[in-house]
């Protein structure tokens, strides 16, 4: 009998994976997601702003060029912004230098330095046309920092003087809520941004694997193959093949997801990437991370977190198969897996907000939920709002609606596997659960 499920599981796995439509949507899945990865690459290639040298054309009618070319130096290289600035003395004078702009393609700056007897330097910029933010920003640190250099020389400060006017200043910081520490911040701030972005995929795969058994199962109906296949094995042989084969599908899917992240970062560090992101510093997202507590507690929170996904898993797959057991069509069982998806769509949702729920009760309990705990517990875990015994507890419910669905669901499933009217659907449901 054994042999007989091993075959239904085999054949229903080995038709996925050589459709076409397999092949085609992992194509499409790895370039997006190699693209993604490298997206400022891509840009650079095809012409666009990334890593662009932008020139800066400087009129120095106040001997400050030295300055300014060093405070922008020093600024760009602490803020790292990715953008490279070539600053060149002119002798022009301003209006010969603003005929560079006939040229269409022209997109360098030009500032204009002059004395001024009441407020030092009198500065002006010109630019084509829209200067970005960081880069506008980069410039005025600069030519601050230009310009007190330039009043101290004027004023003659003595070396105490200025040492106080550099000083660094002191912020003394009082916090009313004393139970909230520098890791609780970088918990809220760091981590329950990142956590939803690395649930993603395994949303994405629970509507893969809930897609993949229903159109299975009513593709067998729809093609009358169903009849053959019952009157060969149970209908408790078959259920069991649809979970069994749609888990390990998406196990092979989620494999390859990996592989496509792998391969885009490969591309990214062999290919000499730009440096449009280079502002993020891996080092202090470490150091950030660790601040948090949770270093010594992942060693038991992602053994959990991979249980409560995979029982995840495994109540979608047998959800899909007692709902496509009672439909007739694909458009049928779509509508009965919408409330469902739209669930887990909350789910997801919620795990972005999770700062907004603080300390809320309401959060907690729907954490328990059995569809959503896998994608709302993490962040929750992170800012403390729950505990791992909570966590413990969702994998406990979960075990629990798992039992239910199999104890309760079989019962429909041999019941709808055969079933080829939508009428009264809800009726023959109801009506199935109450047999044995």
């Amino acid at each position: 009998m054994r042999n007989k499920l091993n075959f239904l599981v085999g054949i229903s796995l080995k038709r996925k994976i050589k459709s076409k439509w397999f092949l085609v949507a992992n194509i499409i899945i790895a370039l997006v997601v190699i693209a993604l990865i490298n997206i400022d690459a891509i840009i650079g290639f095809f012409g666009g702003d990334f890593n662009n040298k932008q020139t800066i054309y400087i009129i120095d009618n106040a001997n400050v060029y030295t300055n300014f070319k060093e405070n922008l130096i020093a600024s760009t290289s602490a803020l790292d912004n990715g953008t490279d600035y070539e600053i060149l003395k002119s002798d022009k004078s301003l209006e010969e230098l603003k005929k560079i702009y006939d040229n269409d393609s022209e997109k360098a700056w030009i500032i204009e330095f002059n004395n001024d007897p009441t407020d030092v330097l009198k500065t002006t910029l010109i630019s084509k046309d829209f200067i970005e933010t960081v880069d506008y920003q980069l410039i005025y640190n600069a030519i601050n920092n230009t310009k007190t250099m330039k009043a101290i020389e004027e004023l003659q400060l003595s070396s105490e003087e200025i040492n106080k006017l550099y000083s660094q200043t002191t912020i003394e910081r009082v916090i009313i809520d004393e139970s909230k520490d520098a890791a609780d911040e970088t918990s809220e701030t760091l981590l329950t941004s990142i956590f939803p972005v690395l649930i993603m995929p395994f949303f994405i795969l629970n509507i893969f694997l809930v897609q993949m058994i229903g159109s299975e199962v009513n593709d067998e109906k729809t093609t009358k193959s169903m009849e053959i296949i019952i009157s060969s094995v149970s209908p408790v042989k078959h259920f069991f093949s649809k979970v069994i084969a749609g888990n390990l599908f998406i196990l092979i899917q989620g494999a390859l997801l990996v592989l496509f992240v792998i391969i885009g970062l490969l591309l990214r560090k062999y290919t000499g990437s730009y440096q449009a992101m280079s502002g993020i510093d891996a080092s202090e997202i470490i150091k950030s991370f660790e601040l948090t507590g949770l270093v010594p507690k992942l060693i038991y929170i992602i053994p959990i977190l991979l249980i409560l996904m995979f029982l995840t898993f495994i109540a979608y797959s047998l959800l899909a198969g007692i709902l496509a057991s009672m439909t007739t069509n694909t458009e049928d069982f779509q509508q009965l897996q919408t409330p469902i998806m739209l669930i887990s769509l909350a789910g997801y949702y919620l795990a972005l907000m999770t700062n907004l729920f603080k300390g809320s009760l309401f959060i907690k309990i729907v954490s328990y939920f059995p569809f959503i705990s896998a994608i709302l517990s993490p962040s929750l875990l992170i800012t403390g709002d729950i505990t791992v015994i909570d966590f413990i507890i969702s994998c406990i419910i979960m075990v629990g609606v798992i039992f239910l669905l199999i104890r309760y669901g079989l019962r429909i499933y041999k019941v709808g596997i055969l079933n080829y009217s939508s009428k009264d659907l809800w009726k023959k449901m109801v009506k199935a659960l109450k047999e044995k």
